[in-house]
């Protein structure tokens, strides 16, 4: 927000082209939605394979990634070939909206928290095997801006291109970031989005945090016990103009705050959650009544789940709401776009379907009820507006608004 004269001056609503998705509910839109609507995830199961200690319920993408040898040494990984595929989704779109376009009025903006590490992880496994770092390995493949530079150089564009890495408000940060670049007149299109992908490293320290679920998890209920660590990548192109072949969804609101409360549990107050909201809302020029659905961070750990559940009551006590972790497992770096793809889906679905709470349906009678959405729920009225909160180590806190303008 800027202000002129004491006036303060909100920014304009960004619009937000259908994105491209891959993420354990599945790799094309339409069956994505298909499948989240139904509450089904193929891409949710158990597995060793990030955990040889403990079988742990995991979200994986399963799709065929795109080569990447194609690409310089320090950029091969599974993170950008994740990448590459979700703007594969999109790349036709992305191709007419460019097509008159200079190179520098083209942002990338990418939120993530793995980047290469996976490739660092069996590089350094090699190279306790045989002595020597194998020749596929580049030290710069761990590097957190290695998804922008990728995606930039990879399209031949020259504005500004950037990584967000605040943890799981990476790519929430993200998005908002590249609705900023449009406003100030630093871009005219903006490719924002997220991607993370499994890593033993991250499986390792959820873990050694004691937050890792091995079932299914359960937000909200009590007898949740920790995450399901899941991968995604989502890609977003934002315009300042509504489009014509699809829904008129715009990014109307982004809210953050940082409250640092502590290393990696939130604020119990849930007032840094309060101020992100307020502040989205704002921008958004609604009120909370206004809120139509609400997609929960909702992960399923004791802390975070009795922060949110408080603010929430409070904000909103009426919204339908879910946390649609249990189908995507917690995306980190990537999981602020993806659940912003489940409030664009959610707003663009002729059938007024919401994304169903995933749980046991036994609440915990120490924290205020909410208003969760049961498996086959329709709206009562037609969504207009979806509130995604994201809540991060450190105490980051985003909120964003999507809102149908027609």
């Amino acid at each position: 927000m800027n202000s002129e004269n004491g006036k303060v001056i909100l920014p304009k609503p960004v619009y937000l082209r259908p994105p491209g998705v891959l993420c354990a509910l599945g790799d094309h839109l339409p069956d994505i939605g298909e499948a989240l609507f139904s509450g089904t995830s193929p891409g949710m199961r158990a597995t060793e394979d990030y955990s040889p200690e403990r079988r742990l319920h995991l979200g994986r993408v399963d799709a065929a990634l795109p080569d990447t040898r194609s690409l310089p040494k320090e950029m091969r990984s599974r993170n950008n070939a994740l990448l590459l595929a979700a703007f594969a989704r999109i790349e036709a779109d992305y191709r007419r909206a460019v097509a008159n376009l200079p190179p520098q009025r083209v942002a990338v903006v990418i939120g993530t928290s793995t980047s290469g590490i996976f490739e660092a992880e069996n590089a350094a496994r090699a190279r306790e095997a045989t002595g020597i770092w194998p020749e596929s390995f580049h030290y710069a493949q761990q590097e957190l801006g290695s998804p922008a530079r990728m995606l930039a150089g990879h399209l031949g564009v020259s504005g500004p291109a950037y990584a967000v890495s605040t943890a799981c408000t990476s790519s929430a940060k993200a998005l908002s970031s590249g609705a900023r670049l449009l406003n100030a007149g630093l871009a005219d299109l903006a490719l924002a989005g997220g991607v993370d992908t499994l890593t033993r490293f991250t499986v390792a320290g959820f873990s050694a945090l004691d937050a890792v679920a091995p079932n299914p998890c359960l937000p909200f209920s009590k007898n949740r016990n920790g995450i399901n660590i899941g991968e995604a990548a989502v890609l977003f192109l934002l315009t300042r103009a509504a489009p014509e072949d699809a829904p008129p969804i715009a990014l109307a609101g982004w809210g953050e705050s940082s409250d640092g409360y502590h290393i990696s549990a939130p604020d119990p107050t849930g007032a840094g959650a309060r101020r992100a909201i307020a502040a989205a809302l704002e921008v958004a020029r609604i009120h909370a009544e206004d809120i139509d659905y609400v997609n929960l961070h909702g992960t399923a750990t004791r802390q975070n789940d009795a922060m949110e559940s408080r603010v929430m009551a409070e904000c909103f006590p009426d919204a339908p709401m879910s946390s649609t972790k249990p189908l995507t497992g917690h995306a980190l770096g990537a999981a602020g776009a993806l659940e912003a793809a489940i409030c664009w889906l959610t707003l663009a679905d002729p059938d007024r379907r919401l994304p169903p709470h995933l749980w046991d349906h036994r609440p915990d009678p120490e924290l205020p009820p909410l208003n969760l959405v049961a498996a086959g729920s329709r709206a009562a009225r037609t969504p207009r507006c979806a509130l995604s909160t994201s809540f991060a180590f450190g105490g980051s806190n985003t909120a964003l608004i999507l809102r149908r303008i027609n």
